[in-house]
């Protein structure tokens, strides 16, 4: 019997894929096969929306499965790959639900890829296909995409999103349009349902395999978490493409939940506050730079957000005084999302009390998340105090995709994945994130917490965005050097900063010895701040 779980994939250990199963995480059905019985079960309710364009489940449902006919016509089978690189549209959600169905493993690619990544993505995965837009802010995606056909061997098709098409390039719009009816089989439970990739800062993203077993727990445990429910409306601003707004619970949670998806190309705020109102959006997902700008221009009454119950913030720390706004600005309750692509999921719930949501980032959402936090030798911490974040769980693969030098870093030999996160657990299991393994700076031998530092920094009037990072020094190794984004028409010196933090009684060594002005922060491929990009420029600035 052959296997379905494909060469280079690492698996769960039996006895604890057998736990997974009796405990009723893994179903033992694939994710489509729930998403299509919800659809049955609501036919005719509104599940996704696209600018003027409104298609019920049986819409969707019928133009994914003739979607997924059209591409085994185009020779791809089950466990082929497609890197998908598309913009928010309806195109990325039927496209993503034909290849669930038919059992083709979209790659998700990212917005801001160019040839550097998406050569590796593609000759990693053994690609057949290529899904793109055609041009989208000057940039051709469909002439790179066929340049990629050129060189990677494995790559056949190139379907293009767009007006404009290339010989030789596959209409997607035509392929995700019509009806149909799939007569294929339903993929194994256990297969790779979606690759998704590792959000580090240094060298090419690696491969992420999410079975359609772990990866349908992903979502509809995090839809329970998140209140979803057949009354959800969930807005997609941020890239389809990502985990958080993919299935934590995201727009799959919401299918299987039977909500309504809402589509948008960004979280810009007019267009954002306009589409809230006017689609009666519940839930919706943003970063902590997002939330910030949404609490900056939204003016009380200007857009009727009556109907948003939930805004999740994730992808990176949130400082506990923009927290603390959300709910007196936005009207809505703040849930603190502290994720990983790799599996675990941390969530604040929805009837924790104030200061629990605003000053963690939850706790994992599953009985059986195993979490430890250890010191540099692997020994646990004492409670409370930080260390370096360590898990295992039903949804949390035990390695990276065709990556056995990576995983032997990466990965414990019993399957704790090392996040590089330092966290502290508090009361109730609660998780505070302190910053990365690399993000903790070392003032003669005392550890600072970057995060602690940009928390401190936000107190002051007039800040808009920080980063702390170490800055090298030859008598103490490093010093707290904080880069500022202010606000515009606000004046703020190195003085400022630190009075600020002594008025708080902050330890005169965590005081930042530098600050640097700057219009914006540079950010990773992923949308987090580029701290690997500051530490070289503060280096570099103390060359000159």
């Amino acid at each position: 019997m052959v296997s379905p779980i494909a060469a280079g994939v690492v698996p769960w250990p039996a006895e604890d894929a057998a736990r997974y199963v009796a405990a009723g995480y893994w179903e033992g059905r694939s994710l489509p096969f729930h998403i299509w019985a919800q659809a049955e079960r609501t036919p005719d309710k509104v599940a996704l929306v696209d600018g003027g364009l409104r298609l019920t489940y049986a819409e969707l449902i019928a133009r994914a499965d003739a979607a997924a006919t059209k591409l085994t016509g185009l020779g791809l089978r089950a466990d082929d790959r497609i890197v998908v690189q598309l913009p928010n549209g309806w195109e990325f959600v039927v496209l993503t639900l034909a290849c669930l169905r038919a059992g083709v493993v979209p790659v998700m690619a990212l917005p801001g890829h160019r040839y550097h990544e998406l050569s590796y993505l593609a000759a990693h995965a053994e690609a057949a296909a290529i899904a793109v837009p055609d041009v989208l802010r000057d940039f051709d995606h469909q002439e790179l995409a066929h340049r990629l056909v050129d060189e990677v061997d494995s790559l056949q098709h190139v379907l293009v999103a767009g007006d404009d098409l290339y010989d030789g390039s596959v209409d997607l719009r035509s392929l995700c349009s019509g009806a149909g009816v799939w007569d294929g089989a339903e993929p194994d439970s256990r297969s790779v349902a979606v690759f998704l990739l590792s959000g580090g800062t240094t060298g090419l993203p690696k491969l992420i395999a999410r079975t359609h077993d772990d990866y349908t727990y992903n979502a509809k445990r995090s839809g329970e978490v998140s209140g979803m429910d057949a009354s959800t409306v969930y807005l997609v601003s941020l890239p389809a493409g990502h985990n958080f707004p993919l299935a934590c619970p995201g727009l799959l949670g919401t299918l299987l939940v039977g909500g309504t998806v809402v589509m948008l190309p960004s979280p810009e705020p007019s267009r954002a506050f306009k589409t809230i109102a006017a689609e009666g959006v519940t839930h919706t997902a943003v970063v902590p730079a997002v939330a910030q700008r949404w609490l900056d221009e939204y003016s009380s009454g200007s857009d009727d957000l009556s109907s948003l119950r939930v805004l999740q913030v994730g992808g990176a720390r949130l400082a506990d005084e923009v927290a603390r706004k959300i709910k007196p600005v936005l009207g809505c309750t703040l849930q603190q999302v502290f994720g990983m692509a790799e599996g675990l999921l941390n969530y604040t719930r929805l009837d924790d009390p104030e200061d629990i949501i605003c000053t963690t980032q939850g706790r994992p959402m599953c009985p059986d998340d195993e979490v430890q936090v250890v010191d540099p030798l692997d020994r646990s911490v004492p409670p409370g105090e930080p260390g370096s974040l360590l898990t295992r769980g039903p949804y949390t693969p035990r390695g990276y995709y065709k990556a056995e030098q990576q995983n032997a870093r990466a990965f414990t030999p019993d399957g704790w994945y090392r996040s590089g996160d330092i966290c502290r657990v508090v009361a109730g299991g609660n998780l505070i994130v302190e910053g990365r393994d690399k993000d903790m700076i070392n003032r003669g031998g005392e550890k600072i917490s970057a995060e602690e530092v940009e928390n401190l920094t936000y107190t002051l009037a007039g800040v808009q965005q920080v980063a702390a990072v170490a800055m090298p020094d030859p008598r103490l190794g490093e010093r707290v050097c904080v880069y500022v984004v202010p606000r515009e028409g606000t004046a703020i010196t190195l003085e400022d900063v630190r009075h600020s933090m002594e008025q708080l009684g902050v330890a005169a060594y965590k005081l930042p010895e530098r600050l640097v002005l700057t219009n914006e922060l540079p950010t990773t491929k992923v949308g987090k701040i580029d701290k690997a990009a500051l530490r070289a420029d503060i280096a570099a600035r103390l060359e000159v």
